[in-house]
């Protein structure tokens, strides 16, 4: 990670470390280092999105960039749109999961890929020169909103089945795709139910969505749907709920997909790329099916890389991003949701028939702090992470990360006793605060 860019472009509170200067920085790079780019911008439904976007395209019009204006749209739709239009840039405009204070910028190359941390790297130079370059001929603002609809055709075109059959919930966590994937799925046959599927940028992600999935398991419960699928903020993400009102997460959606594109030969080298958070019954399941799985870092730019490096079809993470290499480079939660759907269809089963591994039990805490590197560092707590791995190895396995996207330590202990499990996050928790 640079000292922008996290684990998922650049995030932070905004006007405090994601700030106007900032947003103008990016967007004037961008114009420095591709003459006059076409620059296409779209964003999640926080009200500091425009605000944002506004900065964004300021320091790419002073370059000379022109800047393409979709609007509200999943992130996944500008990594679709960028290459099918033939854009230089896409960027999004959105903090993802995070709260509605948070927001971000993520940008994708004209193949809808997302920069890798060279080409990061390479922008945060710009950054350092704390200067705005403004060419003598400034670009253009177009407003595009209707692009948006080339989206929701590639989705629908991506299902082989009709839907009719199907009463699904959605949850959209009042996020970037609180009108596409209503639209989309109907558009299938599926009897759709919304939850949380407003514009309202101050309940973006709030006691909802991908992270907070209760009241999507209580509204399929209540209304006997076949399925419900909860997304982020700006959709990159999804984790579905079945009929039991079971929660299926990331790891375990992909789970199904590797089964079905194996059994249709169409998964690359028969092998699979989750992370190190991938639970360990799901390699076992998975080995069983002959299939193979490959663990990165976490954080989906690693699981990208990986995919690439060894031209992989699928691949993700346990909180919901899923990549389709085959639809697209990068994680679209709408898009895993109509496959999982499509498998329903096509083997006349309830999505709690279909899953049949056994997981290993993860228990998991979060712990804010000011400074994760400090904490990371400090010796006492690694000289605790290894004597805990020791103890409970080989049949279990201790994780202590920062993240990517907030000031959090993020600590998984993954054993069969629970007792023993979580004295360990205990005692590691102790050792962080005092730190």
């Amino acid at each position: 990670m640079g000292i922008f860019f996290g684990t998922d472009g650049i995030r932070g509170v905004v006007n405090n470390d994601l700030t106007e200067e900032l947003a103008q920085m990016v967007g004037n790079s961008l114009s420095r280092k591709k003459k006059n780019p076409k620059i296409l911008v779209g964003r999640d439904t926080r009200i500091s999105g425009s605000y944002l976007t506004c900065a964004f395209s300021t320091g790419a019009l002073k370059g000379g960039g022109n800047v393409y204006d979709v609007g509200i749209i999943p992130t996944a739709g500008i990594s679709y749109l960028v290459k099918s239009q033939k854009f230089d840039y896409g960027v999004v405009i959105s903090a993802s999961h995070n709260p509605k204070e948070y927001n971000g910028i993520k940008i994708f190359n004209q193949e809808g890929e997302k920069l890798n941390e060279k080409e990061e790297a390479e922008l945060e130079r710009y950054f350092a020169c704390q200067q705005i370059c403004q060419s003598t001929k400034v670009g253009k603002y177009k407003n595009k909103q209707t692009l948006a609809n080339k989206y929701v055709d590639f989705l629908i075109k991506s299902s082989k089945f009709t839907l009719k059959n199907l009463k699904i919930v959605l949850d959209c966590s009042n996020g970037a795709s609180y009108k596409i994937a209503p639209k989309v799925f109907k558009k299938l046959g599926a009897q759709v139910i919304k939850i949380n599927c407003s514009n309202n940028g101050n309940k973006i992600n709030e006691h909802c969505g991908s992270t907070n999935v209760e009241s999507l398991r209580e509204k399929v419960m209540s209304t006997c749907a076949n399925v419900g699928f909860a997304f982020d903020g700006d959709s990159d993400r999804v984790i579905a709920v079945d009929e039991l009102g079971n929660v299926l997460d990331g790891d375990q959606l992909i789970y199904l997909l590797a089964k079905n594109l194996s059994k249709q030969n169409l998964l690359n080298s028969n092998t699979v790329v989750g992370t190190s958070h991938t639970n360990t019954g799901l390699l076992i399941a998975l080995n069983r099916n002959k299939i193979n799985l490959i663990r990165t870092d976490i954080g989906d730019k690693y699981v990208i890389e990986a995919m690439k490096k060894m031209n992989l079809s699928l691949g993700g993470e346990q909180s919901g991003h899923i990549i389709i290499k085959p639809f697209l480079p990068t994680g679209d939660g709408v898009l895993a949701a109509i496959q999982i759907a499509n498998i329903m269809v096509e083997s006349s089963k309830k999505l709690s028939e279909l899953f049949d591994a056994k997981l290993l039990p993860q228990y998991n805490k979060n712990i804010m702090v000011t400074d994760k590197l400090k904490v990371l560092n400090n010796e006492n707590l690694s000289q605790k992470i290894l004597q805990i791995s020791n103890q409970i190895s080989p049949a279990g396995r201790i994780l202590v990360r920062a993240s990517g996207t907030e000031p959090k330590i993020r600590i998984m202990v993954e054993y069969n006793d629970e007792i023993i499990a979580k004295k360990y996050i205990n005692e590691i928790e102790k050792i962080i605060k005092s730190i």
